[in-house]
């Protein structure tokens, strides 16, 4: 039995498009090329302003024009950073908090997102419309009520009073349910059921591997989200010794004569380890999306 396909509208060369049709916009001469170059250089400038100002002295930076060359102080700078807080100590607590945190994360949203989106039962709709109520709410509204549970139950203070309030990401749960709706296709599933697959193996070995592009997105949102995170840092560790790098760094901008040189520096060398993880993840992402636009087509 053959099923009739629809055949689109035909673009090659030297075809016109079916009747009723709307013809792909296209931006023509060298206007497009001149946007998107401007918008590189807006995009890369902040990371490469950062550069020029941790390669420079603070009196350079004051100078009016500012200096826009590199300069010759940045091992300088680098020293002072090192001499000046624990860099290493607080990098490798936040290494743990955001690997750990984007392993947790991944796994309990996607599950709950997978549920959402394949499974009947009772009081989903209204689960699911109290999530994206508490995914539009401010994130500061739960520093407190977080405290009084940490408080209540002895982490203050510990590396993991960071880690379990981050796992059901809200936003996290939404993205995936979206995609997981449109990108794992119900027969696959029903054949899962009808070979005898369970709930946990139809997620494991059906809908996991379908939706790795969504994944890697939601991996660079939580580690950045994670190694980035400043203020519940600040107020639920109180060990010194498990401070984070965000709160680590911050005492390098404290007092009247703050070396903007060396803070720059730090926020140099704090922010090479999101390229790296945001290299990694994108070529995994640009890989799904390109497997499934040719699939697709």
């Amino acid at each position: 039995m053959t099923t009739a396909v629809t055949p689109r509208p035909a673009t090659a060369a030297g075809k016109e498009p079916a009747p009723g049709a709307k013809r792909p916009r296209r931006p023509k001469g060298p206007s497009a090329h001149v946007f998107l170059i401007l918008a590189v250089v807006i995009s890369v400038f902040p990371f490469l302003w950062t550069i020029v100002m941790a390669t420079n002295t603070t009196r350079d930076i004051y100078k009016s024009p500012p200096k826009l060359t590199f300069g010759s102080h940045l091992l300088e700078n680098i020293r002072g950073v090192l001499d000046t807080v624990d860099f290493f100590g607080s990098m490798l607590n936040t290494i743990v908090i955001a690997s750990v945190t984007t392993v947790l994360v991944l796994f309990v949203d996607s599950l709950a997102a997978f549920a959402f989106a394949k499974f009947e039962f009772p009081g989903r709709r209204i689960l699911f419309a109290t999530l994206l109520v508490f995914m539009m709410l401010p994130l500061q509204l739960a520093v407190l009520p977080q405290f009084i549970l940490m408080s209540e139950i002895g982490w203050v203070g510990m590396l993991k009073a960071l880690v379990w309030p981050a796992l059901s990401n809200a936003f996290g749960i939404f993205w995936l349910r979206q995609y997981i709706e449109n990108g794992v296709p119900d027969e696959l599933l029903d054949a899962a059921r009808i070979d005898g697959a369970g709930f946990f193996r139809q997620y494991w070995n059906v809908a996991l591997p379908m939706i790795r592009p969504a994944m890697s997105f939601l991996a660079i949102y939580a580690f950045v989200g994670a190694w980035n995170d400043y203020v519940w840092p600040l107020i639920v560790l109180t060990n010194p010794e498990h401070v984070t790098l965000q709160v680590e760094l911050a005492q390098l901008n404290v007092g009247h004569n703050t070396n903007y040189s060396m803070v720059m520096a730090g926020v140099l060398m704090a922010s090479l380890p999101l390229v790296i993880v945001f290299a990694v993840f994108a070529r995994g992402f640009i890989a799904g999306a390109t497997e499934g636009a040719v699939q697709g087509s």
